[in-house]
Parts: C-alpha cells; structure tokens; sequence
C-alpha cells in the first residue's frame, strides 16, 4: 500500500514513540523495532490511510481510487454529451470516426522476388485458418486481430531504438506504428465481447503469437522493405476476411447483433448500430494500415529512409 504524507508523518512519531517507551533494542549499531510494536505501529499506518482515503471518496467510500502519495489522480472522463466515460483503455479524444470512403480494392502487385515471397507467404499462412476456422467468422477476427496487432508494436519499437542509437528523429513514424498497433489492439477488445474463445483457441493464440513475434523481428531488423510488404499484403487479406464476414450476416448465417458499447464509443458510432456496422468499420481500418505499410515498403525499396517522409500521423 502506497504511504501518504500524513501516514509516514505517523509512522515515524510511533517509532520515536516506541524508542522512548523502551520498545526497542540496539544491535549491531542499528535500533531494532519490537515485532509487536512495529506491527502495531503498521496496522496504525494503514487504519489512518485508510480514514484518509473514505474523507476522500476513495478505499471504503464505494470508490475504487486509491489515495496516492505519489499525487496521482486519475481526473474523471465524461463524454461530448456529458455522460462519464467508462472506458480506461481509451480516452474521448482517442475515439473517432474512420474514413468510410477509401478504396477497398488497391492492391500491390509483386514484381521483385522478396515482394513475390512476401505475398504467398500471407497466402500460405491463409490455409491454416481457412482449416481451422472454417466460416467461423467472428473467431477468425479474433485470431487475425491477435497476429495483426504484432508488426505496429515491433517496428515502432525498432525505430524508437533506432532513433536512441543514432540520436535522431523518426519523422512520426514511430508514432504511427504505434497507433496501428493500438488500433488493431482494440480490435479485438470489440471482437472479445462478440466471440467467446474456447480455452484450446485461447492457446493457439498464445503459441500462434510468440512464433509470429520473433518470426516478424527477424524480418524487420533484416529487411524492414519486406516486413512492410508482407504487413500490406496481409491487411489486403483482412480486407477480404472482413467483406467474407459480412456476407455471411446479409445472408442471416450470422446474428447481426447490436454493437458493444465499447465500439459505439471507439468508433462514434450510433447507438443503434450492429455488428455489421463494426465490421465495415474495422473493415476500412484495415484499408488504412494496408496502405501505410506498401506506402512503408515503396519508401524503402526506393533506397530511402522513412524519415525522409512525413509520417501518416492520424491517418484512419
């Protein structure tokens, strides 16, 4: 428990009052503390601490903040209309409305050997799942959000490295990386209020995750031009998996259940909107990361360095 300045002000007169009152014995140069004592002087401590934190709405005021001695404390979100926030994964100003408008159907077609390994190294990886999942949409979402959410975070954290090691900029990139590995992120907190995994796909995302990790490092620290490539082509298979999804509830095989708030909150949808509404928006995110990652690749290929180029900060 995290000691304010009132309860160390308390615990140090105790044990002063413990020296004095003959609670104590020197050894070896150093005062010790009776165990009897010293407990009391700690059950003291927190009793006040805990006084403290019910004068304060806080531990046994019915709220679940903690009094922090540190002088953290968390400000209460509400949204536009007023209503408080409830989420603690996002904040309002991180919730928005994607581009609904960007072309679905781009696509980069592979010229070079490495983008020709990059592309049917997605499609290999297809199969599997295909095997797996079957028409099992909602699941497949969840296993996909789980891989995708993978290449943002490592490269955002290579280039951060990267611009320790040669004291310089990233140019946004950084940044950008990040926010596609946070986006992808609450992806799946959307698709794990819809999908209930069982406990054997539970584990195949943990085993499926940390291959995928090291696999996607190497890739990177070797040849970031075909990490981006191959992170392109994969979002184009998303794109598709997406559009597949919703086919599937336009012909009824899959409820169109109300959206979870937490998507109506993320994405500033409309109270009424359903998760065919989720996914044409997850659908249009995955547009974005697919076209930041060739855009990415096209920077390397070309001999240059993403820094050379303004990051897409914000580009949904």
């Amino acid at each position: 428990m995290m000691m304010n300045r009132s309860a160390m002000k308390l615990l140090s007169t105790a044990a002063v009052r413990t020296i004095h009152g003959g609670g104590g014995e020197f050894r070896n140069g150093f005062f010790a503390l009776g165990a009897r004592n010293l407990s009391s002087t700690v059950s003291a401590v927190r009793e006040n601490s805990q006084k403290e934190a019910t004068d304060h709405g806080g531990i046994g005021g019915g709220d679940k903040s903690v009094v922090s001695y540190w002088g953290i404390d968390p400000k209460k979100l509400t949204k536009d209309d007023g209503t408080e926030w409830k989420w603690r994964c996002f904040r309002p100003s991180e919730a928005y409305k994607p581009d609904m408008s960007i072309d679905l159907g781009k696509h980069h077609v592979p010229r070079v050997w490495t983008e020709k390994v990059a592309y049917w190294g997605v499609k290999i990886l297809r199969f599997p799942t295909d095997l797996f999942f079957k028409r099992r949409f909602d699941m497949r979402a969840m296993m996909l959000e789980t891989v995708a959410a993978v290449p943002g975070m490592v490269g955002g954290m290579l280039l951060h490295c990267k611009s320790l090691r040669r004291f310089e900029h990233s140019g946004g990139w950084i940044k950008t990386l990040l926010e596609e590995a946070e986006n992808e992120r609450m992806h799946l907190m959307t698709f794990m209020e819809i999908a209930k995994p069982r406990w054997y796909e539970r584990a195949l995302v943990f085993a499926v995750q940390g291959v995928f990790w090291n696999l996607y490092f190497g890739a990177y620290v070797i040849s970031p031009k075909v990490a981006h490539r191959f992170v392109g082509y994969l979002e184009e298979e998303a794109i598709h998996s997406y559009s597949e999804f919703m086919k599937e509830i336009d012909s009824g095989n899959i409820p169109n259940v109300p959206a979870p708030a937490i998507a109506i909150d993320y994405w500033r949808m409309p109270p009424d909107s359903t998760l065919r509404d989720v996914v044409m928006v997850v659908r249009a995110d995955e547009a974005h990361h697919r076209d930041v990652n060739h855009y990415a690749s096209d920077i390397h290929y070309e001999g240059l360095e993403l820094k050379e180029f303004p990051a897409p900060l914000g580009y949904h």
